[in-house]
């Protein structure tokens, strides 16, 4: 900005000069060099640069706080189903996300996230779990804060495990296998309207966490609540964490929605030599009936300039007396540069109608 205003001030000046030396020529039999005070009219126009410059520092100044940071995404997807409800389809898809932070204290943060996608979903951008809507739409506010030695975030449209920590290290391709290791309900549960959730990080690599969402007419009121309760360690080479989650599904007399839903989770990382193994087990209750889910996926972090990653899990939860439907996926992820990343995958769900996907996924970031 300095160099810009010294910049901007010589050519000011320059040409008020000019303006003022090129009279001066043409009646030299009318005027005197000693009428002219180069000096108060270069003064001047200093004063009125100076004051410009300030007007420009203050508009700046004030336009973001300085502990404002702005980060930017873009998601793009081009690929193939085949086998689908409507037969083969091909489709480009896109989704923007934009995240605003401040923070107000040095050890806080406030944070918006804002969302923006296709049009239309397609069966593609469905697969890969892309926002929709050409609108921007803010996605969800939230305020972490130091409560102690703990950490809580409280807000609106956020999860209940804001806070949890988690024991999976596989990057996902599709959103049928999320990151949480299809553990979903549990150690990666959302929320229903207003949440809260606080977390402990101890020395020793153990970690314990709680929360409770709500829905924003009625915090904890006779509308279904959630609850959630985590605990983990984690090392180097291992980790375990494990989730528990209820639906209390609204008073038994009052506005009642649904049963009592309960859910447990259960995640682990091993990291051998080769590659790093992860795995992921979900088990849900609800009126006496018991369904479950699984998930087995490898990460190969060093192959040629980027990485592979392979998994197969159950599509959802199943009961006993259920078919259990899978879905397998591979994908190679490698960095174009430090802002572009490249993934081709694909990958197989079985169903009523089993459905086969190719795709490459290209993510910016800046």
């Amino acid at each position: 900005m300095r160099k810009f205003m010294k910049l901007f001030k010589s050519l000011l000046v320059a040409p008020a000069t000019l303006g003022l030396l090129a009279p001066m020529a043409a009646t030299a039999n009318e005027v005197t060099i000693n009428d002219f005070n180069a000096a108060e009219e270069i003064a001047v126009t200093n004063s009125r640069v100076d004051g410009l410059e300030a007007r420009l520092n203050n508009f700046e100044a004030g336009s973001f706080s300085e502990t404002t940071v702005a980060s930017f995404s873009v998601d793009a997807v081009l690929g193939s189903i085949d086998g689908s409800a409507t037969g083969e389809s091909t489709s480009l898809d896109y989704q923007f996300n934009i995240g605003l932070s401040t923070s107000f204290t040095g050890e806080d943060s406030l944070d918006i996230a804002i969302d923006s996608g296709s049009a239309t979903a397609s069966s593609m951008g469905t697969a890969m779990g892309f926002d929709t809507g050409t609108s921007l739409v803010v996605d969800g506010v939230t305020y972490t804060f130091p409560v102690g030695g703990a950490t809580m975030v409280v807000g609106d449209a956020t999860d209940i495990s804001a806070t949890f920590t988690g024991a999976c290290v596989y990057s996902s391709f599709t959103d049928y296998t999320p990151d949480d290791c299809g553990t979903g309900n549990s150690l990666g549960a959302g929320g229903k309207g207003v949440a809260a959730s606080i977390g402990y990080e101890f020395d020793n690599g153990f970690s314990l966490a709680a929360g409770i969402s709500s829905p924003s007419t009625e915090i904890v009121g006779d509308k279904s609540d959630l609850y959630g309760l985590n605990a983990a360690y984690s090392s180097d080479t291992y980790g375990l964490a494990i989730g528990y989650v209820t639906d209390d599904g609204g008073s038994k007399n009052v506005d009642r929605t649904g049963e009592e839903t309960t859910t447990w989770g259960f995640q682990g990382y091993y990291s051998f030599d080769l590659a790093d193994l992860s795995v992921g087990y979900e088990s849900q209750e609800k009126a006496g009936v018991d369904k479950t889910g699984y998930f087995v996926g490898l990460s190969f972090s060093e192959v040629g300039p980027g990485s592979v990653n392979v998994a197969a899990a159950t599509k959802s939860l199943y009961k006993d007396t259920e078919t259990e439907y899978m879905i397998y996926e591979a994908s190679y992820s490698y960095p174009v540069n430090d802002g572009m990343t490249i993934t081709p995958g694909v990958f197989i769900t079985e169903g009523t109608t089993d459905e086969t996907g190719v795709a490459v996924k290209a993510s910016f970031s800046f």
